[in-house]
């Protein structure tokens, strides 16, 4: 068996410690909500396009008054149309892969959600009463 140096083993350490650490790297996306009942609502992500893996939302209601939650959802398609049940004025979430949520933020308040994404397009919500329809969506894209 060849014998290596002190030095090539602790630079081939080094190198196998840095890959392993980078493939174990998790992405943050930052998750602002506002806007108040009867106005137009946001929902925004940054950032907007991330590569598959462990990704911690990290989720912020701005507002001054209204609850926000956040939904995550894996869409079939970038262009699945969404199953929306206008007598609740929700999103029917049933109908959906929701992979979690943060919920009942109330103004102020901040949360997290871990999840471990996979290439695709995935639908981030607020689906508390009328608030979908007040703009609280956006289109997250998740690359290999």
């Amino acid at each position: 068996m060849p014998k290596i140096s002190c030095l090539a083993a602790a630079i081939i350490t080094s190198a196998l410690t840095l890959a392993a650490g980078s493939a174990m790297a998790e992405t943050i996306i930052n998750v602002v909500e506002d806007g108040e009942g009867g106005g137009a609502m946001s929902l925004k992500l940054d950032p907007a396009n991330v590569s598959a893996g462990s990704v911690t939302f990290q989720v912020k209601n701005n507002a001054v008054a209204e609850e926000h939650e956040m939904v995550v959802v894996k869409l079939k398609s970038p262009d699945q149309k969404i199953p929306f049940v206008k007598s609740k004025h929700r999103v029917d979430e049933r109908k959906l892969k929701s992979l979690g949520e943060v919920s009942d933020l109330k103004p102020g308040e901040a949360g997290t959600l871990k999840v471990d994404l996979k290439p695709g397009t995935y639908l981030v919500l607020c689906n508390i009463r009328e608030h979908y329809e007040a703009g609280m969506a956006t289109k997250l894209t998740v690359t290999p």
